[in-house]
């Protein structure tokens, strides 16, 4: 009887221990708690958001925005499982978020990090922890800053390793490299952004693009700084591949030898050999590469790896021409390398067809261990359309056409951020900050892939509007790419949730005939597809995660000009199925 009565004893006070635990803590504290006793491993990292003085292009010195005083930013390395805090602190001179590309971040919107649609800017000097949860996510994916232009230098890898007792489904590798394409501007970011913003007008090109920071042996002075790659001969290594520029897409290849595409986006493709890759702003590819080339003292022993911009938009406006390479050296002893590297054959840089190509040869992998659940119905089917437009006003500002500044669209609707963040707003039942209003069809029909326009089609109005998804309703949306102001690739990414891409093409999309060539099988999985130049992308998934989501083209003057639109998926009917309470710490407006 003694043993009954402790016992019962016993799970009374364990029972009001948890509540008054539950009372004492806020949910999000207790939450923390919970992931230190479960089985997903913690990571802390620490970022400082701080100015540093860097040099590029024959001794242009100037200061940029870091983190940790790092150009590119460090890797945040984990397991699928794993939950990793990075407290972020603001030490430069102008507020900043932090956004985790690719990351579902499932219930806990508020660690997102895009600029007042989920959290107010980081001041500067002050400080805010992000929790991000990799619980689907296998790969390489990328963090970067989400306000104004700053992601130009502050960005960095992702690296999620398997859970342990588990391995990629690829062959075990010799070694790995993470290469990171991106911009560089002699002048000041801020600066770039402010006269861009100022004038209406489009963006400064950049002077140089870069792997892993820097422009490589054809940019002037920059030969001694070129990122280099030793292998050895007879080896598998992996190579992560990241796109963080802000408005170019690549071809990319090692010269001399194939790659193999075992990943996109956090998710496993079956294996694809091509000599070549097209990669978007915001997209992420994860290559085998064999180092099969033969030793003797003929060969070349170094390689050139090339990034070069691919464009097929209107050719008669601005492009960037700059390739940037490094240059991938074999280990030989006794023998000094040639000087100059093997160079790639790579697609003309307007080569539509070769981009094409190379995105329709992406499969998931749909294995047992890493099956797809592709929608096969669909509860809401969407049709956006997506332009280059101009603003009502002021006008006589801007060359080109109507003389008016630049604005960008989706469904005829410029998105404007507002002065308080879109998930407190929801979150707290806020009215006045954004509108349910977003369409899911374009308000006029017309041949969108034409060459000629009505004045009015030129000109949109800006507005601050959302979708509302329900809870685990299965979503279609098509992007339709359209002509105005001149049509070209436009990389469209969602946060919140990864897609299934289920077919492409050219033209006005045809909903009697283009979904018959669907693919509902095994279509790539992503975060981040290029919606081909006057042409159209089709893509599902489940609104499994409650939250308030931005979906943009990830080209940043368009994104900044109003390509945007904002989902807000409600709360399920169970605690599971709800979003998350907001973190004490969150940044204020």
């Amino acid at each position: 009887m003694f043993r009954i009565c402790f016992y019962f004893g016993f799970v009374l006070i364990l029972f009001y221990s948890r509540l008054f635990l539950m009372e004492l803590l806020s949910p999000s504290m207790l939450f923390g708690i919970f992931d230190r006793a479960g089985s997903a491993k913690i990571h802390h990292y620490t970022f400082v958001i701080k100015e540093a003085t860097y040099a590029r292009l024959c001794n242009h010195t100037k200061t940029i925005l870091t983190v940790n005083g790092l150009y590119p930013g460090p890797t945040v390395s984990a397991r699928k499982g794993d939950i990793v805090y990075v407290q972020v602190i603001n030490k430069g001179n102008k507020n900043i978020t932090i956004h985790w590309h690719g990351v579902n971040q499932p219930r806990d919107p508020w660690s997102d990090g895009p600029e007042y649609i989920t959290q107010c800017p980081i001041k500067s000097g002050a400080n805010f922890t992000q929790r991000i949860q990799f619980t689907e996510e296998e790969g390489t994916l990328w963090w970067h800053a989400h306000t104004e232009f700053d992601r130009a230098t502050v960005h960095g890898a992702i690296v999620i390793y398997p859970k342990f007792g588990t391995s990629s489904p690829f062959p075990k590798t010799h070694k790995e490299f993470t290469l990171i394409l991106g911009e560089w501007w002699n002048a000041n970011i801020t600066d770039v952004y402010d006269n861009a913003m100022q004038s209406g007008c489009d963006f400064q090109i950049s002077d140089a693009n870069t792997i892993n920071g820097q422009p490589g042996d054809f940019a002037p002075c920059s030969a001694n700084d070129t990122f280099k790659v030793q292998v050895e001969q007879g080896k598998r290594y992996l190579f992560r591949v990241i796109n963080s520029a802000m408005r170019t897409e690549f071809f990319f290849a090692i010269a001399g030898h194939n790659v193999t595409v075992v990943g996109s986006d956090a998710s496993y493709t079956k294996p694809y050999v091509n000599e070549y890759i097209m990669i978007t702003p915001g997209q992420t590819f994860d290559l085998l590469l064999e180092t099969n080339q033969l030793i003797n003292s003929s060969a070349p022993y170094r390689y050139y790896i090339y990034a070069t911009p691919f464009f097929d938009g209107n050719v008669a406006g601005p492009r960037d021409p700059n390739t940037t390479v490094a240059i991938l050296e074999y280990k030989i002893k006794g023998i000094t390398p040639r000087l100059k590297p093997v160079s790639p054959s790579l697609p003309n840089f307007d080569n539509t067809s070769a981009a094409t190509k190379f995105t329709a040869g992406l499969r998931s992998l749909a294995s047992y261990d890493h099956p797809v659940s592709v929608p096969q119905t669909v509860d809401i089917s969407m049709y956006i359309t997506i332009s280059i437009n101009k603003k009502q006003f002021p006008t006589g500002v801007c060359a080109g056409p109507i003389g008016r500044p630049f604005a960008a669209s989706m469904n005829n609707a410029s998105f404007q951020n507002p002065q308080l963040d879109i998930l407190d707003a929801y979150y707290s039942s806020i009215s006045g900050v954004y509108s349910t209003d977003f369409p899911d069809q374009p308000p006029f029909v017309y041949n969108f892939t034409d060459t000629d326009f009505p004045r009015q089609l030129f000109v949109v109005d800006k507005s601050t509007k959302v979708k509302v998804l329900e809870y685990n309703a299965t979503v279609e949306i098509v992007f339709q790419g359209t002509n105005i102001l001149g049509g070209e690739n436009h990389p469209m990414h969602l946060h919140g949730h990864r897609f299934y891409v289920v077919g492409s093409g050219f033209g006005n999309f045809n909903n009697q005939t283009d979904p018959l060539s669907y693919n509902l099988v095994d279509p790539p999985l992503m975060s981040t597809i290029g919606v081909p130049k006057n042409g159209w992308a089709t893509i599902r998934f489940r609104a499994a995660n409650p939250g308030v989501w931005f979906m943009h083209c990830h080209v940043d003057r368009h994104m900044i000009w109003g390509m945007d639109v904002v989902f807000i998926t409600k709360n399920g009917n169970s605690t599971d199925a709800n979003i998350l309470p907001p973190p004490a710490d969150r940044p204020r407006c």
